[in-house]
């Protein structure tokens, strides 16, 4: 049997958890009480919770489904947090457990970036080094430009431009964002960027799009500089230039949480309307059938290259 392991960056379980959640990201190292309220009061404002995990666990279920069809179970996916439960190294240990032939290893973010998915897969191989007998591994590094993935992102742009009139959509900007990181990755020639507007150039080639922009969103306060534009500034050049209907199109993300549903919804949405403009956001993909489509297909095709069937 393979075993799919599904990565994303994991959410606090409860309010309670936040502060043992935040420690972790930190490496250890406990936030000021000011940080940990400010965390906590965003998780307050989309309603206490992040779903991430939850839809996280549907992807994984839906994946398997999938990948199994009317075949027999010769696929099992399962489900691993970089910052919370249930973490990558406790989902190594069940794979290894279930005495998997094989498994493969897929963060859901389809950039990579040596910052990012290079760090989902170092915390795979800890785990894998600390199992007392080995376990096949290979890794699925980057899936920006797969042809069903940008069709779901097709669908859901298009779903998006549909909330407007037919008048309306021909004056609608889209914008394209992603995760802003520290800017330092470009002094090693890091993909990501690059990756991004690959993405971005494939939706709005199927889509049709002449009026797009893409920006950074949620980058961390910290000293050192982080990729932009933002997309606050965006939006704020937009108004300057007399547009008064975006849509947010997150393409560097699959599921809804906290980067999402309060970035997005609630602070661009706010800064929106006091410009007096109509923001719309992309549905997420979550388990919507054609992305759980993509990733079956992103899976078949990485054993098939990498000589499995």
């Amino acid at each position: 049997m393979t075993g799919v392991l599904l990565m994303s960056y994991g959410t606090p379980a409860s309010l309670d958890d936040v502060e043992a959640y935040y420690t972790h990201i930190r490496g250890g190292r406990r936030p000021s009480a000011e940080l940990i309220e400010g965390l906590v009061a965003r998780y307050r404002a989309i309603g206490g919770l992040s779903p991430l995990l939850d839809i996280t666990s549907r992807q994984a279920a839906a994946l398997e489904a999938a990948l199994n069809g009317a075949q027999g179970k010769t696929f099992r996916v399962y489900v691993g947090m970089k910052h919370a439960p249930p973490f990558i190294a406790d989902a190594v240990t069940d794979m290894a457990s279930d005495g998997l032939s094989r498994g493969l290893a897929m963060a859901l973010a389809p950039h990579y970036s040596r910052m990012s998915i290079g760090g989902y897969i170092n915390t795979v191989k800890k785990a894998l080094g600390d199992l007392p007998s080995p376990l096949p591994m290979t890794f699925v590094e980057s899936w920006h430009d797969h042809p069903t993935f940008l069709a779901a992102l097709e669908e859901g742009l298009h779903e998006a431009l549909g909330r407007f009139s037919e008048a309306e959509r021909a004056a609608v900007h889209v914008i394209f964002t992603a995760h802003s990181l520290p800017a330092r990755i470009l002094e090693w020639d890091d993909p990501y960027p690059r990756e991004l507007r690959r993405t971005c150039e494939g939706v709005a080639r199927l889509v049709g799009l002449t009026q797009w922009d893409f920006a950074y969103q949620s980058a961390s306060h910290t000293p050192d500089p982080w990729l932009g534009p933002d997309v606050k500034e965006v939006l704020q050049r937009l108004s300057a230039e007399g547009k008064r209907a975006v849509v947010i199109c997150p393409v560097g993300f699959v599921a809804d949480h906290l980067e999402v549903l309060y970035d997005i919804d609630v602070e661009c949405q706010a800064l929106a309307a006091s410009r007096g403009m109509r923001l719309e956001r992309t549905p997420s993909l979550n388990d919507r059938p054609r992305f759980i489509t993509a990733l079956a297909e992103i899976v078949r095709s990485h054993l098939l290259a990498s000589g499995d069937s």
